[in-house]
């Protein structure tokens, strides 16, 4: 069986992941569980497997592969649609997984990602993290901003991924797509370059070491937008990640540093739906108002940051995970079990939703938001609530 046919039947299964592996038949993953392709295929063979997968390598990738026993690659079919691919060695056999991305890029409201995100979408300079753990969809999350930017602003924006996954058409925007391994050797040379080539918005796929977060922080400080992820759980621990790639004797001036660029931080966890049609994002929601720069740049205070987030509700959009999944479960998105086994605090979440916690006003709607949040959003370079961009005649 070609590897194509196998991904048609995917897709049209709508299935989000297809795993290969030498011995069993092409198995999916559809709404969060693993299941047979079809039933009446045969087992793959592991020579099978490494000819699907040397075919879409060129000389440089397979020479990769051969000395790394792993390698990234995006794949696409006409006609069908945009993959990533990951192959990759175990016991002794060549393995593949591969995730579907689709031709249309997500929306921030298809994504029911909460409508303040697109707010730190417009803001013009600064650093932005989208955060949570592999298959959290943040890359659909920075898709969806980069999207956004695209429809709405006259800019040239400049990605750097591994591998590039959504394919972003020129709109109001010019969009410049760079590969690693493809059109770069490395995130911290593509950003360093970058720097030369008249970028308004730069998206960084992944700030995966000291020598990458050092420069996307330069590059913010000097007028960019910086949107990069990072695998962690909530707003925190981000942002204590990025302080541990550093000495100890340089902590204080980056935490300064990291204060003045930093603007907000998206943290991500996917819960499945009541219906089992799929997954829902839980939200946390960081921006970095002057009590959040303070806190940032004292150590002693950095540990109450997730307080902060969940007193913040109203006057600044922000929002605890626990928040989100109350909000979620409101909405009948999610079953009480769900919200439990993904809150932060499953006793504190318990004891809110039975109505101990009762006249606490963080929790309650915010339907008064929006008349609230102007002045808070000029103080962090944010756009006027009602204000709009006026186009050069």
């Amino acid at each position: 069986m070609k590897l194509d046919e196998i991904l048609a039947l995917a897709i049209k299964k709508d299935a989000s992941d297809v795993h290969l592996k030498a011995g069993l038949v092409p198995v999916i993953r559809k709404h969060g569980k693993l299941r047979p392709l079809q039933n009446g295929l045969p087992q793959l063979t592991n020579q099978e497997i490494e000819e699907m997968a040397f075919a879409m390598m060129d000389e440089e990738q397979r020479s990769h592969y051969a000395a790394h026993k792993d390698i990234d690659l995006g794949y696409g079919v006409t006609g069908l649609g945009r993959f990533r691919v990951n192959v990759f060695r175990q016991r002794g056999s060549t393995r593949m997984v591969i995730r579907n991305i689709p031709f249309q890029i997500p929306t921030i409201e298809d994504l029911k990602l909460p409508s303040i995100v697109s707010r730190i979408a417009d803001i013009e300079r600064g650093l932005i993290l989208v955060t949570g753990v592999t298959g959290s969809g943040k890359s659909s999350t920075l898709a969806s901003m980069i999207d956004h930017i695209n429809s709405t602003k006259n800019k040239h924006i400049l990605t750097i991924e591994d591998p590039i996954e959504f394919l972003i058409r020129d709109r109001k925007s010019i969009i410049s797509q760079r590969e690693l391994g493809v059109d770069t050797r490395s995130f911290a040379g593509a950003l360093r370059a970058a720097l030369r080539q008249d970028p308004d918005v730069i998206l960084i796929g992944e700030m995966r070491d000291r020598e990458t977060i050092e420069i996307a922080m330069v590059a913010a400080e000097t007028g960019h937008l910086v949107l990069s992820t990072l695998h962690t759980i909530d707003s925190q621990e981000s942002i204590n990640r990025i302080l541990s790639a550093f000495e100890p004797h340089q902590q204080d001036q980056i935490r300064l540093q990291l204060a003045s660029v930093l603007k907000g931080v998206i943290s991500q966890r996917l819960a499945r739906r009541k219906d089992k049609m799929g997954f829902v994002p839980a939200v946390e929601v960081l921006i970095c108002n002057q009590r959040v720069r303070e806190m940032i740049e004292d150590p002693q205070k950095t540990k109450d940051l997730n307080a902060v987030v969940e007193e913040s509700k109203e006057t600044m959009g922000m929002q605890s995970f626990d928040q989100s999944l109350m909000d979620l479960l409101t909405a009948d998105l999610i079953d009480f079990n769900e919200a439990m086994r993904l809150a932060s605090n499953p006793e504190d979440f318990q004891l809110r939703y039975s109505g101990v916690s009762s006249g606490d006003q963080q929790w309650s709607d915010n339907s008064r938001l929006k008349s609230r949040l102007k002045d808070e959003w000029d103080k962090v370079g944010g756009l006027e609530i009602d204000g709009s961009e006026e186009e050069d005649e």
